[in-house]
C-alpha cells in the first residue's frame, strides 16, 4: 500500500523560510507525478507545486512562483519544497500527494496522499 509521509512543517515568521519533504514507503513511483496541495479551515484543498518523474518543468501555483521551489530524488523516493519568503497567507496544512503520469491541478486527479504538515507563518 501507498505511504506518504510529509516532514518539515513549522512555525515561522515572516519572510523566513521552511523546507518540506514528502518521503514514499520505498516503493518507487516509476511515471508518477509529485505534487503538493495546501488547505486552510473552510477552503478547497489547493495545487500548490507539482514535478513529473523526469524532474523537469515543475508547475506552481501563481502566488508562489519566485519563492516556491519543489524538487524530487527519485534514487529516494522523495519530494521536496523549498519555500522561502513565507508569508502569513502561506499558512495552511501541506499535503503531499501522486498521481500516474503528467502533474493535475486537481486533488480529484490524485490517488494517494500524506497526512499533511502544518506551516504557521506570523506577521
Amino acid at each position: 500500500q501507498v505511504q506518504l509521509v510529509e516532514s518539515g512543517g513549522g512555525l515561522v515568521q515572516a519572510g523566513g523560510s521552511l523546507r518540506l519533504s514528502c518521503a514514499t514507503n520505498g516503493r518507487t513511483f516509476s511515471n508518477f507525478a509529485m505534487s503538493w496541495f495546501r488547505q486552510v479551515p473552510g477552503k478547497e484543498r489547493e495545487f500548490v507545486a507539482g514535478i513529473r518523474w523526469s524532474g523537469d518543468s515543475p508547475l506552481y501555483t501563481d502566488s508562489v512562483k519566485g519563492r516556491f521551489t519543489v524538487s524530487r530524488t527519485n534514487a529516494q523516493n522523495t519530494m521536496y519544497l523549498q519555500m522561502n519568503n513565507l508569508k502569513p497567507e502561506d499558512t495552511a496544512v501541506f499535503y503531499c500527494a501522486v498521481r500516474y503520469g503528467a502533474v493535475r491541478y486537481s486533488r480529484e486527479d490524485y490517488t494517494a496522499w500524506g497526512q499533511g504538515t502544518q506551516v504557521t507563518v506570523t506577521s
